[in-house]
């Protein structure tokens, strides 16, 4: 499993974790796309927007490897924002290539383009 190096760990003041410290034992926990409801606590929307600016600094339009990101937190994304980047894509593994739909995220996190 690929460690993002200074990537950051979890949402500062918050349980939101946004890596994983260690592989799990027991399987990947395979991608699979959540819906945002209207009605989600705002710290929920808060971690959703924090984590993908994350993301954008870190990897930008670029191709990137799941690694240690959390499989939860990239689910609230994936399908919208951050989508395959390889076909045949494979959601339970930690080698699975991604990439950020840049027109998608840009109508649904324009905070995290603003410099």
């Amino acid at each position: 499993m690929l460690k993002h190096k200074g990537f950051p760990g979890r949402l500062p003041g918050t349980d939101y974790h946004f890596t994983l410290r260690r592989f799990n034992p027991r399987g990947v926990t395979p991608l699979s796309r959540r819906e945002r409801f209207h009605d989600r606590k705002p710290a929920d929307r808060r971690a959703d927007a924090a984590f993908f600016k994350a993301l954008w600094l870190h990897f930008g339009a670029e191709p990137f490897e799941r690694g240690n990101l959390d499989a939860g937190r990239l689910s609230w994304l994936f399908g919208r924002e951050v989508v395959a980047a390889t076909d045949p894509f494979d959601p339970a593994s930690y080698e699975a290539m991604l990439v950020i739909d840049e027109k998608v995220a840009r109508a649904s996190f324009p905070e995290a383009f603003e410099t």
